[in-house]
């Protein structure tokens, strides 16, 4: 199975060949250091290899924006569209290949609230889990339509640092959306969809198969380190759920005497041959590239 390009000049030779189909990427790096570029760049990617770019979906609740409508257009001319969460699904549009849906989702519409069981009363955490439970039937839809459609990448942003994962609702939701969307056979995700419009569209679902192990998702996780040498001194916990992914990416900062530069590492690629080295890039208005690909 062919594998997906990054979109990164000079990095899917290092990886050899790019990020494999059906597994979890994790790129990890403070806020500033490129990774929502590198998302866009990975979804943009599928245009030219799948005939399809990704679909971003989005779990921050901060009150500023990530740029993802900025950066998409500056670095790939790519215009985003907006799917709106709070819509009331029509199940006549997800096998109708003339209706186009956005490539945008926000999951989370409450701004400015604190994630973690530890911050918050428990007023405040029962009304994040009602406002999750709310939003799954349309969670589900984005992705299944957009899969049917021929989408093989995923990019997951906005997730913030916490001390422990098991109390982020960020990570509840990111942990549901791998095992039970991206990675559940799509007969039984149509089922979770449609519920008792199964059999009405069971032969639409039928006649609209899609391959699971096709799929590539990248998550973008954000840390509070900005050194790329304390990243890798200190790597993500056995027992975390990132730590299961295929690929762990580390991007941070790297001091040069009196400068600094951005380098990524990659801490884990299961079952390709990667280089053990720090490999310095550069991010400009075309989005991030490897040092020894920028013209002089």
């Amino acid at each position: 199975m062919s594998r997906l390009s990054t979109g990164i000049p000079g990095l899917d030779e290092r990886l050899g060949g790019g990020l494999l189909p059906g597994t979890m990427t994790v790129l990890v790096g403070s806020s500033g250091i490129g990774k929502t570029q590198f998302g866009i760049q990975f979804a943009h990617a599928g245009l030219v290899q799948e005939k399809r770019r990704g679909v971003i979906f989005d779990m921050a609740a901060r009150i500023d924006p990530q740029g993802h409508d900025a950066y998409a257009r500056r670095i790939a001319g790519w215009t985003l569209r907006r799917e709106e969460s709070e819509k009331t699904l029509d199940y006549d549009t997800i096998f109708d290949q003339s209706v186009e849906w956005g490539d945008y989702f926000q999951a989370l519409a409450k701004k400015g609230c604190r994630m973690t069981r530890r911050d918050v009363d428990f007023d405040t955490w029962h009304d994040w889990q009602a406002e999750l439970s709310k939003h799954l039937d349309t969670t589900i839809a984005f992705f299944f339509t957009h899969f049917v459609r021929g989408v093989c990448r995923v990019v997951v942003d906005g997730i913030e640092p916490v001390r422990r994962q098991g109390e982020s609702i960020q990570f509840e939701l990111l942990e549901y959306v791998y095992h039970q969307i991206l990675q559940k056979d799509p007969q039984w995700l149509a089922r979770d969809l449609f519920r008792q419009f199964y059999r009405k569209n069971e032969a639409a679902i039928a006649a609209n198969p899609y391959d699971r192990n096709k799929i590539g998702c990248l998550v973008l996780y954000t840390t509070s380190e900005t050194s790329l040498d304390a990243m890798i001194e200190k790597p993500l916990d056995e027992g975390d759920l990132l730590a299961g992914a295929n690929t762990i990416i580390y991007m941070g900062k790297i001091r040069d005497g009196v400068r600094f530069h951005r380098a990524l590492y990659v801490s884990k690629h299961r079952g390709s041959v990667c280089p053990d080295e720090i490999m310095p890039y550069e991010i400009d208005d075309h989005g991030l590239r490897m040092s020894e690909f920028i013209s002089s």
